[in-house]
């Protein structure tokens, strides 16, 4: 099998018991199962639930708290306890992990985003797994994030992974819920996630966890954009994400082979990126940037709306709504200017590029 780049994420309720303990015997495995895969020459990023279950009751809650302070501060204690057993079970097997905690503040600010993808990688090429979680202890946003579901897949997304592996307690993707619903038919695959199947799934999680199976395929249809191909369903014993790359895992596999990843530059433009102005294109612009993968021109812009600068992102649209968005390489004063030239049949420079092919990307 060849070295792939995997993301594997764990969720809360596979690893600690009905108490909002860590199950030792669960996280043995899930470890066991990570270091075959290093053995084989895999590279690893680990993105692991657990934090707020595994610290609620040292704060002596019964059961996961509900309110946001109650949350941060389980997850303040939760994450070291966490961090501390993984730890010491891959001492076992002589490998290192580090811990990354990251909010989606760290996703939409350029530098953090960069700085994020530069530390991740540094670590991979040293060998080390990147243990990543929501910081749950000081973010309010995070916590409803989809257990981070969501977070996975932007991950695989950021490091151009082969493959995302969404460990849960359920075998797979059906038709609908197989607890309440003994007739429902299992997806062993999928090539796209439909709104259908969306709307299909359940919203609820466990008690020790806030994602259900519909952030679960959010977080997919994420991924298989970003042209990541993902596994969803159950993972147990130290072969069994050896068995999910070989194909015979129990769960429901989820890829499409027409969809090529997309550079780390344009995914910060397409999914992290705030939009601080607007550009109104004609037809032939719309043609040109669409079909035919040309840089948008200021010959083919009729509107600016907003002040920008140069490197902000600003979205793009045409006759029938938004195409997409783009980081420009002139401010709007300057591209009005060159609009105003053209308008006064004035010498204006038709070949500025006022977003550049490679800093575009379609909205779908």
């Amino acid at each position: 099998m060849k070295k792939q780049t995997i993301v594997v994420k764990i969720g809360s309720s596979s690893l600690t018991n009905d108490n909002g303990e860590i199950d030792e015997a669960k996280l043995t495995g899930h470890v066991d199962a990570i270091a075959a895969l290093k053995k084989a020459n895999h590279t690893v990023i680990l993105v692991s639930s657990g934090a707020v279950a595994a610290g609620f009751k040292q704060l002596g809650y019964p059961f996961r708290p509900v309110t946001i302070k109650g949350r941060q501060a389980a997850a303040a204690v939760g994450q070291s306890l966490l961090i501390q057993s993984y730890i010491k079970k891959f001492q076992e097997h002589k490998i290192v992990p580090a811990q990354i905690l990251l909010t989606r503040s760290d996703f939409s600010d350029r530098e953090r985003y960069r700085n994020a993808f530069s530390t991740i990688m540094e670590l991979l090429d040293r060998g080390i797994i990147p243990i990543i979680n929501e910081n749950d202890s000081v973010s309010i946003d995070e916590l409803t994030f989809g257990d981070n579901d969501m977070l996975s897949a932007l991950v695989s997304g950021f490091i151009h992974a082969d493959q995302l592996i969404i460990l849960t307690d359920i075998n797979g993707l059906y038709t609908d819920n197989p607890v309440k619903n003994p007739q429902a038919k299992k997806y062993n695959f999928l090539e796209e996630i439909t709104d259908d199947i969306l709307a299909a799934a359940s919203s609820d999680g466990s008690k020790l966890g806030t994602g259900g199976m519909k952030s679960k395929l959010e977080a997919a249809k994420t991924a298989l954009s970003l042209g990541v191909s993902i596994f969803i369903g159950k993972g147990e014993g130290k072969d069994s994400l050896l068995h999910i790359l070989q194909g015979t895992g129990d769960g429901t596999y989820i890829t499409n082979k027409a969809l090529e990843p997309i550079n780390t530059s344009r995914q910060w433009i397409a999914l992290h990126s705030e939009s601080v102005g607007k550009i109104y294109v004609d037809e032939g612009a719309e043609e040109a940037i669409l079909y035919k993968g040309r840089s948008l021109l200021p010959a083919g812009i009729f509107k600016v709306k907003g002040s920008f600068e140069k490197g902000d992102v600003v979205e793009v649209y045409g006759k029938n709504g938004l195409l997409g968005k783009g980081e420009v390489n002139y401010s709007s004063s300057e591209v009005e200017q060159e609009m105003k030239k053209r308008l006064e049949k004035k010498k204006f420079e038709p070949s500025i590029e006022v977003i550049h092919r490679n800093r575009w990307v379609e909205i779908k």
